[in-house]
């Protein structure tokens, strides 16, 4: 449930657009905000209404990291704003390049042109927020002593593997080292040829399944099934994380009261890393790489969608199915891992890495899976403003990501190879079709 309507054209997928279960959402109101909240907030009386100005400050405090019990809105209180309102918001949180995409496609949409254009002019003299370098401050995490650490439940360490010995053996070497004493690691190893004798002598309390296929959705919930924990910290086989890993996570889900202890994944491939990964928020996103989950939520949601095997957006579609439930999943920025995204192995043997790259000339794009979930929860009105939103920016390769001018001209290529375009674009909405008609495929712990 967006508060400003704009945010579908630029966010149309995003998690928080969805009603929970219930019809709440999970904006808070600010009237009943903490005095301490509010003051860390900045208003903003050039929006024309003051229900505008009640949505930005809501809006900002959810961005800026507030994490607690304030009641929300729900799904009847988000009202219309006025035209220039909206472009006012989208001015001061997005690059300028993207208010012109939204007052395009209002007007491709046949929608008033006077009234697009005279809004889209008076609110011109919006300043670009900074509101990011200012998030909200969590008195009490560094002093906290978590009753749940000292009662140390059992945690699953689940790592499915193929073809990475060197790096993983990293990966073990590093939980060796950590400080939480009651941890259980489950390695589903798919590697061809399969080496028994290099899980000897680590000092684990280690299980390892061999499994001929090569299936990641399929490995980790077997090893979900197989675990004995509490908690399940899912992990991937070729990142690094500090003696204190775990036991971050777990404070967070103390602290918090939470479900979910979603930690950050630096890398140095790809993007640049996101400002909001420096500071706690309601997390809007779940990577299987490294998050902790607590066992009541498989329990009450069931399993990883095997609809995604070998593809992509699996993790993103539990997460989404975790939220709708009303699970707290909480962004941590202390619980980080590397994520060095080696060139060999893993997911890249099984298929596919990158959402929206393809391997091959004429390779559906987006992967069908993307459009599957994407279509299954938002409809197909909002699939299609996600693809206009991201695949002309993916005719560029993955390592350009950080470049905006490349990405740039990859939305202009994309205009230049519009017919290839449209036969990837066309082939992947038939796979993902054919994937919505066969329904999930999601089976229950035990």
């Amino acid at each position: 449930m967006m508060l400003f309507k704009f945010l579908n054209y630029l966010q149309p997928t995003h998690y928080f657009s969805l009603h929970k279960t219930g019809g709440t959402g999970v904006f808070p109101r600010v009237e009943v905000l903490p005095e301490v909240v509010k003051s860390q907030l900045e208003a903003d009386t050039r929006f024309e209404s003051e229900l505008a100005q009640q949505y930005d400050l809501s809006w900002q405090a959810l961005q800026k990291g507030y994490v607690g019990d304030a009641e929300v809105y729900s799904e009847t209180e988000a009202l219309p704003l006025p035209l220039t309102d909206e472009y006012r918001f989208i001015r001061k949180y997005f690059n300028k390049a993207w208010v012109w995409y939204v007052l395009g496609l209002r007007l491709g949409s046949f929608c008033n042109p006077i009234k697009e254009v005279r809004a889209f002019w008076r609110s011109r003299h919006a300043i670009r927020s900074t509101y990011l370098k200012h998030p909200l401050s969590h008195e009490g995490w560094g002093s906290f002593e978590s009753p749940l650490l000292n009662k140390t439940p059992k945690v699953s360490v689940i790592i499915p593997t193929l073809n990475r010995y060197p790096y993983l053996k990293d990966v073990l070497k590093d939980l060796v080292q950590q400080d939480y004493p009651n941890f259980e690691v489950l390695v589903v190893d798919q590697s061809q040829p399969f080496q028994e004798t290099f899980y000897k002598d680590f000092g684990l309390d280690l299980n390892v399944f061999y499994q001929e296929e090569q299936a990641l959705w399929l490995a980790r919930n077997r090893a979900i099934q197989e675990a004995q924990g509490d908690y399940f910290l899912l992990f991937d086989d070729d990142s690094r994380v500090a003696p204190d890993w775990i036991s971050s996570h777990m404070k967070a889900l103390d602290f918090f009261k939470a479900d979910i202890s979603s930690g950050v994944s630096l890398s140095k491939v790809g993007a640049k890393v996101p400002e909001h990964y420096s500071f706690f928020r309601v997390s809007d996103q779940l990577d299987t790489g490294n998050v902790l989950i607590a066992r009541e939520v498989f329990e009450a949601i069931g399993l990883f969608d095997r609809q995604f095997e070998k593809q992509r957006m699996g993790d993103g579609e539990f997460g989404l199915r975790a939220y709708l439930a009303g699970f707290l999943n909480v962004s941590n920025p202390y619980a980080g891992r590397l994520h060095l995204k080696v060139d060999s192995g893993g997911l890249r043997e099984m298929g596919s890495w990158d959402a929206f790259r393809t391997n091959k000339l004429l390779s559906p794009r987006p992967i069908p899976s993307v459009l599957y979930f994407f279509r299954r929860y938002f409809g197909s009105r909002a699939a299609r403003y996600a693809l206009l939103r991201t695949v002309p920016m993916s005719i560029m390769p993955y390592r350009f990501k950080q470049n905006r001018f490349m990405l740039v001209l990859g939305a202009f290529l994309s205009v230049l190879l519009l017919p290839l375009v449209g036969i990837q674009v066309w082939r992947s909405w038939r796979l993902a079709s054919r994937k919505l008609e066969e329904g999930p495929m999601i089976e229950n712990l035990g």
